[in-house]
């Protein structure tokens, strides 16, 4: 295969997974965002899932941006992370670039490229514990819902308006 042809191939699945985008702080919707599960009055379970393009800080950011709103929308001052799991599923995409062939036995000739694209989703789980007060500054586990919310305003990206799309 013309060595062009394949750049060009190359460059067209870059261009196509660069349109995509990070998952936005939502609720979850298609598969993608947070949801959580009320355990006890004081106690949630909170996950974020996000596609390939969401790095894992930004899963586990948004995990903390939600615990912290829940806090606050229940009346609590800060909350403690009695469990957390960030995991990663990975997925391969394999593709040829030229010959004939189907699946993975090929027939004729076989001349082009193999290309193999990993493909990783993070799914973040914290388990949190509401608490009125003041947190205890000793506990490495315990977060001031406010200053989360503060700290991580800036880096939470909302869903586009669909209306204006």
């Amino acid at each position: 295969m013309n060595p062009h042809r394949i750049a060009m191939i190359v460059a067209a699945s870059l261009l196509a997974s660069a349109c995509a985008t990070t998952t936005p702080y939502q609720p979850l919707e298609g598969g993608e965002g947070y949801a959580e599960q009320r355990i006890e009055s004081n106690r949630y379970t909170v996950r974020f899932f996000g596609n390939a393009q969401t790095p894992r800080q930004t899963v586990e950011n948004y995990l903390l941006y939600r615990a912290a709103e829940l806090t606050l929308a229940n009346g609590y001052d800060y909350f403690v992370v009695a469990d957390q799991q960030t995991e990663a599923q990975t997925n391969y995409y394999e593709s040829f670039s030229g010959g004939f062939g189907f699946g993975r036995y090929w027939w004729g000739p076989r001349i082009g490229t193999d290309i193999i694209t990993p493909e990783v989703q993070y799914e973040g789980i914290l388990t949190i514990l509401l608490r009125h007060g003041k947190k205890h500054e000793g506990d490495v586990k315990a977060f001031d819902a406010r200053e989360v919310q503060t700290n991580l305003e800036p880096l939470i990206v909302r869903p586009k308006d669909k209306r204006r799309d």
